[in-house]
């Protein structure tokens, strides 16, 4: 177990640089209720910030599995509107959003799937709207990890309960810098230049789309949407013209995929968990940029979930890229989080795409962000395909060609 200290840098690194929390403002957490004393520690320094008010939400991956198990699908299949009617109000007071994941992996690899897909559904149809003051970045907003004891021994099933904990402490810390002699909150600011700056040339050159191939058998042509935006580190809350973190760690730089013009055949390098399931050694064909034909050796059903989950979920929302010796690759450890994982290796999104990675994107409709090639879907899930040999080309408007990775990494 980490030091009092270092817990308590940790918390005040999330408040201060992740969500960058104002003085006046609310915090909303999200979080599990194994975390309680950590999350105690995130309560203080965000008062401390100045925070107006602090809603803590706790969530317990056990009392979720009983629901499934015992309500039936047509139970599961309404969203309580006080739900929606609270966040549509924390969202009205300007509140920052904190979300602290530690799910068990398997929490829900038995649950009857139909179960499962009603309660999304339900809960997607009602959360819509609410979804673009994160998704256009109108509060702050910032995903986190604190290690539970059914996550840890997913990561180190040879290890003891408490050595398990531990080691997932130690490898969560390494990610966010905070073993690392230098002050934390100026290696981040470092870190997310040197983001920008590969996103900002990318940006000058506006390339039509990228290729990708690799040992996997990757080979894939991602068309990206005019006038996308490459973004990476920081990001800038609109309404309150501050920037923050969203994402600790983060490796990654990011855009939006022309949503029509996806062609070819993508392995995926990692295995994704997806709201307490996961899904192995799958492939998607795309065409026309939807995906036309998939294979999946383990969570099938997990997977044809997303598919199916509306008519643009078999379509792509994102592309990023994340060099193969970023620091979560390079520890060899597999999370089974996609918060970490995406962050190992380059990466898709299936489903909705960021409006602010299109010039423009925040004040467009969504009949406008489909008209420009982005994206509109109640999901968006990310899955990895990098691996060591990822070769990368940009091509650009004339059919010039400009490699960006070899072997992995970027070479620009």
């Amino acid at each position: 177990m980490p030091s009092n200290e270092t817990l308590n840098t940790y918390a005040r690194l999330l408040v201060r640089t992740g969500v960058n929390l104002q003085p006046g403002q609310p915090l909303v957490v999200r979080c599990a209720l194994e975390t309680a004393d950590f999350v105690r520690r995130v309560v203080k320094e965000a008062y401390l910030a100045g925070a107006s008010s602090v809603d803590v939400q706790w969530q317990d991956d056990e009392i979720t599995r009983l629901g499934y198990t015992y309500r039936s699908i047509d139970s599961l299949s309404t969203y309580p509107d006080w739900l929606v009617q609270r966040t549509r109000a924390q969202q009205a007071a300007g509140a920052a959003l904190l979300a602290i994941v530690s799910e068990d992996p398997d929490a829900f690899r038995n649950v009857d799937p139909e179960k499962h897909r009603a309660a999304a559904a339900a809960r997607q149809k009602a959360t819509h709207d609410l979804e673009a003051y994160t998704m256009n970045n109108h509060g702050q907003w910032r995903v986190a990890a604190v290690p539970s004891s059914a996550w840890a021994g997913k990561v180190f099933p040879d290890l003891s309960s408490e050595a398990a904990m531990d080691a997932l402490w130690k490898a969560i810390l390494h990610t966010v810098y905070l073993d690392q002699k230098k002050d934390a909150e100026t290696l981040w600011a470092e870190h997310s230049s040197a983001l920008q700056r590969h996103a900002a040339w990318l940006n000058a050159r506006q390339f039509v789309s990228l290729h990708f191939v690799n040992e996997l058998g990757t080979d894939l042509v991602v068309g990206l949407a005019k006038h996308h935006i490459w973004g990476g580190g920081s990001e800038k809350c609109i309404d309150r013209s501050c920037e923050f973190q969203p994402n600790m760690p983060t490796e990654e730089i990011f855009t939006t995929p022309d949503r029509t013009r996806v062609n070819g055949i993508v392995y995926a390098s990692r295995p994704l968990s997806h709201e307490g399931r996961l899904i192995r050694d799958f492939s998607l064909r795309f065409v026309n940029g939807e995906v036309a034909e998939y294979h999946c050796a383990e969570g099938e059903e997990a997977l044809v979930s997303i598919l199916r989950a509306d008519e643009h979920s078999r379509y792509l929302g994102e592309v990023a890229l994340v060099p193969y010796d970023s620091p979560i690759s390079q520890s060899g450890i597999l999370f089974y989080n996609t918060l970490f994982d995406e962050n190992a290796a380059c990466h898709l999104a299936l489903g909705t795409s960021y409006p602010g990675q299109i010039e423009g994107g925040e004040a467009m409709s969504e009949e406008e962000l489909l008209a420009h090639g982005g994206n509109v879907s109640a999901v968006h899930v990310d899955f990895m395909f990098g691996s060591r040999e990822m070769r990368v080309t940009g091509i650009d408007d004339s059919g010039n060609e400009t490699v960006i990775f070899e072997h992995g990494s970027f070479v620009i």
